[in-house]
């Protein structure tokens, strides 16, 4: 019996589209002006000194930012980039420049399980700081108390089954008892290798897939 559900993020509960289209652009745009304002703070000189160890160089703003820059126009799922992001994000959303994106039916239907006694958890590849700001500066409000645990790739992979048993170990629930809810095939056909139930979330286009799909978490009756 399903009693945790376990959702992505982009295409499943918020568009795609808006984090592609404003999330990521924002980040890109403030990225040398953040850097320049913050190099000398704590959270940003531990970033630029773990970048000079990846790079085995020193590295100064100009090689900062253009290898972040590069970063971002490759959709890397870099750790250092998402943490540089989280950070220039806060102060969007703070700002009220960004607000994070949640589907209607997503709201609703989160919002009732919630009532009902379903544990409610996020695994994204977006850290855990940037769900953070994302689900707290939403058109609903602060939503961020409907769940019970956020997951970034800190915990492994998203297309990997390790990953999915290293969540369902943290937070106690036999595989089984897991929904896992994504848009991507890769990521579930992960999961249900493991034995987690799972459905594909297909917002805007048709999906061929081997599992249950649907359009709208309206159509998810538990």
């Amino acid at each position: 019996m399903i009693r945790t559900i376990l959702t992505d993020i982009e295409g499943t509960t918020s568009s795609l589209s808006y984090v592609k289209e404003v999330m990521f652009p924002y980040s890109r745009k403030r990225l040398r002006g953040f850097l320049q304002e913050h190099w000398e703070e704590e959270r940003v000189k531990s970033i630029v000194e773990r970048l000079s160890e990846r790079l085995g160089r020193k590295v100064d703003l100009e090689l900062a930012t253009k290898t972040f820059e590069e970063w971002i126009d490759k959709d890397l799922k870099e750790g250092l980039l998402k943490e540089l992001q989280g950070h220039i994000w806060e102060e969007g959303f703070l700002s009220g420049e960004l607000k994070g994106h949640v589907y209607e039916d997503a709201y609703v239907k989160l919002k009732e399980w919630k009532e009902k006694g379903y544990r409610l958890y996020v695994y994204s590849s977006g850290s855990v700081k940037a769900q953070r700001l994302f689900f707290g500066h939403t058109d609903y409000g602060d939503i961020t108390p409907l769940f019970d645990g956020l997951f970034d790739t800190s915990i492994g992979s998203k297309r990997s089954p390790e990953s999915y048993r290293r969540i369902a170990e943290t937070i106690g629930v036999p595989p089984q008892e897991i929904l896992f809810l994504s848009d991507l095939e890769e990521e579930l056909d992960s999961a249900k290798s493991i034995c987690i139930e799972v459905v594909r979330v297909c917002r805007e286009d048709h999906c061929n897939s081997r599992h249950r799909v649907i359009s709208s978490f309206y159509e998810l009756d538990l």
